[in-house]
């Protein structure tokens, strides 16, 4: 299935602006018989990991006697799945993915769909799963966890009394001198190079259809190559940042969240341009009926009202159900209101970036190649 391009800021910050209250119950876990008794999970690593774990997974096995794997291969999904499902060999339980990814694998019939109304759960006062979820669910293969943004950190003593506020200033090695850390991948490049080469944001996907204007994006990439660092996992910026490596860095908002809030790094949070995303849990094709079900019984109960509100009690990123917004409260371990410091927060996304999540699905596999022959020049 292929949706209609939505307006993520738009949705995202409704679901923080609602002002009821929920019930505070979780979902009372059903038995699952002819279950396996084990689950291999992919996810990214690092702190969302750990807050999948702490949210999802330590209160699933206490209750279930469940084990879990898990990978840290998100980042491949597309490729790895597509091979698993050649060599009729598929390893995963359940993957999060990014959105996009999502699409292509709907489309490529290398994940399965997801009845809203009888495999995931209700709202704590009966709305739908489908409706609670609202235009955040992107396709029948698809649930939404969260939403989170990728945007820059900078060190905030090495880039002198007035630091950076404008996402343009990364191509500003003048003014800012130092190196910047980018993801090995054309998403968020390749807009923010466009947005910084004079295009209005809602021309962005328009110019990149074109050779034209993906051979402007990856000129202006080419204006601050030498002083990139690339990374492709989501803990580096945080890393190199704390090192002193590079003065500014693009990663997912919770990775600076925890390297400010919870290590006391000397870093800032640039929100100019921020592009807002959704990550969430799909099933693979091609399990046999016992991992099936075990996956779509955790699935259930990991998506439901009071697990997605948990989880932003570890990491500073938005539950995608309309329910656990209220729900949202202060840090496990720090005690100080998270609200304030998700991505959604309207003093965070004065200017956001909203991805086209059907034009990278079907435009991935060819600017990844231009991307990967421009590294190589």
């Amino acid at each position: 299935m292929r949706n209609k391009p939505l307006v993520l800021a738009t949705v995202a910050s409704a679901l923080f602006a609602t002002t009821a209250i929920a019930e505070n119950h979780g979902l009372a876990l059903e038995p699952c018989e002819g279950c396996a008794d084990e689950l291999t999970v992919v996810s990214w690593g690092g702190a969302y990991q750990k807050s999948q774990i702490k949210a999802y997974s330590e209160p699933y096995t206490a209750a279930t006697g469940v084990e879990f794997s898990w990978d840290e291969s998100s980042a491949e999904a597309v490729a790895k799945l597509r091979a698993m499902n050649e060599a009729g060999n598929v390893t995963w339980d359940l993957v999060d993915v990014v959105a996009s990814d999502s699409l292509r694998l709907c489309d490529e019939g290398l994940i399965l769909e997801i009845d809203g109304a009888t495999e995931l759960a209700a709202a704590p006062d009966g709305t739908s799963a489908d409706d609670d979820f609202g235009e955040l669910r992107l396709n029948e293969c698809f649930v939404p966890q969260i939403v989170y943004s990728t945007t820059f950190g900078y060190r905030t003593d090495l880039v002198g009394d007035t630091p950076p506020t404008d996402v343009c200033d990364v191509f500003d090695t003048a003014k800012f001198p130092g190196k910047r850390a980018l993801q090995k991948r054309p998403i968020d490049n390749m807009e923010w190079a466009t947005y910084c080469n004079g295009t209005p944001k809602d021309q962005i996907y328009e110019v990149l259809s074109t050779d034209e204007g993906v051979e402007a994006a990856l000129a202006k990439l080419d204006s601050i190559k030498d002083d990139i660092v690339w990374w492709t996992a989501g803990a580096e910026t945080p890393q190199l940042l704390a090192d002193g490596e590079v003065v500014m860095g693009s990663t997912y908002n919770g990775r600076l969240f925890s390297a400010i809030a919870e290590q006391n790094q000397p870093i800032g949070m640039l929100w100019d341009m921020q592009s807002f995303d959704l990550d969430g849990w799909v099933v693979p094709a091609g399990l046999d009926d016992a991992r099936t079900k075990r996956a779509k019984h955790f699935l259930k109960f990991a998506t439901d009202t009071q697990r997605l509100a948990d989880q932003s009690k570890y990491i500073s990123y938005g539950p995608a159900r309309a329910s656990s917004a209220p729900l949202v409260g202060k840090h496990e371990e720090l005690g100080i209101d998270m609200a304030p410091h998700m991505p959604t927060d309207p003093a965070n996304a004065g200017n956001v970036h909203n991805y086209d999540f059907p034009w990278w699905a079907d435009n991935r596999d060819d600017l990844d190649a231009k991307f990967q022959a421009w590294l190589a020049r």
